[in-house]
């Protein structure tokens, strides 16, 4: 299924909590979340993270914490989340899966039922459509490990019980945005392609309020 969302209504502004802010994508995701007239709340690791930030409320703790996520959910309407973590050819990876785990908790407690989560593509049944480099050296040699816990991630969002969207990118660049970007989910003959974190921001910032993909896990791309 192909689904062009460049011209789509966007949902009226919200009170929005984003995780993984002070990420290339977040920092793209706050600043046309704030454009958009929404409230936006941010969960970083210390003050100094969130200077850049300018106009959202910054929360100060680990996203891993259910304690601090429920203090950060408290009157929101909806989370987003950007959480990313480096490459690690060697050491395993559970950022992404346990913070996602008690994020979950978190929502559930505090009665916030919307979720958008960003992952990626390689996660899920997306793996294997990334293109020749990325399939055949970049996944297996760097992202293996972070891979398999975006899968975990995966898991908890889709047996939350949450009114949850995946989106997984295409690989990111910092190029100008304004594309039209294409949301699939049949993924049949696709290899590849690219997309500007600017357009994933303004993808996944309409997927608020707006049901068109809810319990489904589009790749989007250009």
């Amino acid at each position: 299924m192909t689904n062009n969302q460049t011209n789509a209504a966007r949902p009226a502004p919200a009170k929005i909590l984003v995780l993984g802010a002070t990420g290339g994508t977040g920092r793209a995701i706050v600043a046309q979340a704030l454009a958009r007239g929404n409230e936006v709340t941010v969960l970083v690791r210390s003050r100094e993270k969130a200077a850049e930030l300018k106009g959202a409320k910054a929360v100060v703790g680990d996203a891993r914490d259910e304690r601090v996520l429920r203090q950060a959910l408290k009157g929101q309407d909806a989370v987003i989340s950007a959480l990313g973590t480096p490459a690690s050819p060697f050491r395993e990876v559970t950022l992404l899966s346990t913070a996602t785990l008690a994020l979950v908790a978190a929502m559930k407690t505090e009665n916030v039922a919307r979720l958008v989560a960003i992952t990626g593509i390689g996660a899920g049944d997306s793996r294997g459509h990334g293109g020749f480099m990325f399939d055949n050296v970049i996944y297996p040699l760097l992202l293996r490990k972070v891979y398999a816990d975006k899968d975990r991630q995966e898991a908890i969002v889709r047996d939350s019980g949450l009114d949850w969207t995946l989106v997984r990118p295409s690989i990111l660049s910092n190029k100008p945005g304004g594309h039209a970007v294409r949301a699939l989910t049949d993924l049949s003959g696709f290899h590849g392609g690219t997309i500007a974190r600017s357009d994933v921001a303004n993808f996944v910032l309409d997927q608020v309020g707006n049901d068109a993909w809810l319990h489904r896990a589009p790749l989007i791309t250009w």
